[in-house]
C-alpha cells in the first residue's frame, strides 16, 4: 500500500448480529492471570427475574468503579481495588469469580477476599456453588498427604495431574464451614493463558456437573406417581382385551392417564434436557483436562464419571419411561377406539339388515295392496259398466257384465303397471 494511501473497507452490508457473534466468541473466560494467585467464585440460580436483578447489580457495582457495560451484557470484568470481578450471565445462573493476584500465606483464607464480603451478599438468587480457589507458583513445593488432609475431607480426597502433567489439581468437592468448597491447583508449568484457562476449565466441570444434577431430584420426585400411572395404564390395557367392559369409562380412565402423563412431561421436559446438555459440556471440560492420575488418589474423571454418569441415566432412564408409558397409552387408546368403532359399525350392520327386512316387507304389502287396488277398481269399473248396460234396452245383461270383467281387469292391470313404470322412471 502506498504512502498516504486509504485502507480498503468492507462495503458489503453486515449482518445484523455479526458484531454480536464476534464478540460472543471473544466473552465468557477468565482474564489472563498467573501463580500464585487466590480465587472465589460464587455461581447462583436465577429464578424468575433474578436475571435482570444480576444484571442491575454488576451495572450498579461497574458504575461505581467507572466501568460501562452494554444494555444487553452477559459478561463483564470490572476491577475493584486490589481484585478483579469476573460476572457471566447464563440462561439458568450466574457465576461472579474474584480474582486476587499475588503470594498468600494460607490457600483459603477468607480474609483475602474480607473487603468483597458487602459485594458476595448482594448477588442476587440463590447460591447453587460457591468455591475458593488457590493455584500456587511453580517453585512451591507439592503438599503432602498430611497437609492435604489438613485442607480437604481425607475420606473424600482427589488428587490428579491436569493440562497434560504441567499442574496438579487437588479438592474434596464437599462443602466446608465457611459455606465454599475448595480446589487447589499447583503450576507445574503452565505458561501464557493456561493458568486462567485451566481453572476456568476447572470451575465450569463443576459448576455444569452441578446444573445437570439438578434433574435428578426432579425424576426421582416424580417417579412414584410415574410408577402409578404405569399399573393404572397396565390395568386399563388388560381391560381393553376383556370382552363386556364398558368402554365409554374405559376411555374416560385412558384419556385421564395419557392427560397426567402429558402434565408429567411438560413439567419435567425442561429439565431432564437442560441435564442432558449440561452433562455434555462437563464431559467434553473434562476430555479437555487431560487429566493423568496419581497413584494413591482417585482421579477428577473418577469422582465426576462415578457421581454424574449415574445421575444422567436416570434422567435418560425417566424420560424414556414417560415416552414410553406416553406411547402406550396412546397404543390402548387407539385399540378401544377400533373396539368401539367396530362396535359401532356391527350396530351399523344389524340396523341396515333391519331396514332390509322392513323394507322388504313393506314392498310386498304395496304388492298386495296394488293388487287389491286393481280388483277394487275392476269392481267399481264393471259395476258402473252394469249401470250403463242395464239402460241398454234389448241386451243380455248378465252376459255382457260378465264379459267385460276380465277386460276391465286386464286394462287396470294394465294401466297400474304403466303407472308403476312411469314413477319408477
Amino acid at each position: 500500500m502506498t504512502a498516504g494511501a486509504q485502507p480498503h473497507r468492507l462495503s458489503i452490508p453486515s449482518h445484523r448480529l455479526r458484531a454480536a457473534l464476534s464478540a460472543e466468541m471473544h466473552v465468557r473466560r477468565l482474564p489472563r492471570f498467573s501463580s500464585p494467585c487466590r480465587l472465589m467464585q460464587v455461581v447462583t440460580l436465577l429464578g424468575d427475574g433474578a436475571a435482570a436483578a444480576s444484571r442491575t447489580a454488576i451495572v450498579e457495582i461497574a458504575v461505581a468503579h467507572g466501568v460501562t457495560l452494554p444494555a444487553d451484557a452477559r459478561y463483564a470484568v470490572i476491577p475493584l481495588n486490589g481484585l478483579t470481578l469476573v460476572w457471566e450471565g447464563h440462561t439458568e445462573f450466574a457465576s461472579y469469580t474474584l480474582i486476587r493476584g499475588g503470594q498468600f500465606d494460607a490457600p483459603f483464607d477468607p480474609g483475602d477476599f474480607a473487603g468483597a464480603d458487602h459485594l458476595i451478599a448482594a448477588f442476587p438468587g440463590e447460591v447453587i456453588r460457591a468455591t475458593q480457589i488457590a493455584v500456587t507458583s511453580q517453585d512451591s513445593a507439592l503438599p503432602d498427604r498430611a497437609a492435604l488432609e489438613a485442607m480437604f475431607e481425607a475420606t473424600a480426597l482427589i488428587v490428579c495431574d491436569v493440562a497434560g502433567g504441567r499442574a496438579r489439581a487437588m479438592s474434596d468437592f464437599t462443602l466446608h464451614p465457611d459455606g465454599y468448597g475448595r480446589l487447589l491447583v499447583a503450576d507445574r508449568g503452565l505458561e501464557g493463558d493456561e493458568t486462567a484457562q485451566l481453572v476456568q476449565r476447572l470451575q465450569e466441570l463443576g459448576n455444569y456437573r452441578n446444573m445437570a444434577l439438578l434433574g435428578l431430584p426432579t425424576a426421582q420426585t416424580a417417579t412414584p406417581e410415574v410408577s402409578r400411572l404405569e399399573q393404572r395404564l397396565s390395568t386399563l390395557t388388560h381391560a381393553v382385551s376383556e370382552p363386556g367392559t364398558d368402554d365409554a369409562a374405559l376411555l374416560d380412565e385412558l384419556t385421564f392417564v395419557s392427560a397426567e402423563l402429558a402434565r408429567i412431561a411438560a413439567a419435567t421436559r425442561y429439565r431432564m434436557t437442560a441435564t442432558r446438555a449440561y452433562a455434555t459440556l462437563s464431559t467434553e471440560r473434562l476430555a479437555s483436562l487431560e487429566i493423568g492420575a496419581v497413584r494413591g488418589y482417585q482421579t477428577l474423571a473418577d469422582f465426576t464419571e462415578r457421581r454424574l454418569v449415574p445421575a444422567v441415566r436416570t434422567c435418560d432412564s425417566f424420560s424414556a419411561r414417560i415416552d414410553d408409558l406416553s406411547q402406550r397409552a396412546a397404543w390402548a387408546s387407539s385399540l378401544l377406539r377400533t373396539r368401539i368403532d367396530i362396535a359401532l359399525a356391527r350396530q351399523n350392520r344389524d340396523l341396515l339388515e333391519s331396514m332390509d327386512r322392513r323394507t322388504g316387507v313393506q314392498l310386498r304389502l304395496q304388492q298386495a295392496v296394488e293388487g287389491l287396488s286393481v280388483v277394487a277398481i275392476s269392481y267399481y269399473l264393471v259395476a258402473l259398466i252394469a249401470y250403463v248396460v242395464k239402460a241398454t234396452p234389448g241386451a243380455r245383461h248378465d252376459l255382457v257384465v260378465a264379459g267385460a270383467v276380465p277386460l276391465v281387469l286386464f286394462a287396470v292391470w294394465l294401466a297400474v303397471r304403466r303407472f308403476q313404470r312411469a314413477l319408477h322412471d
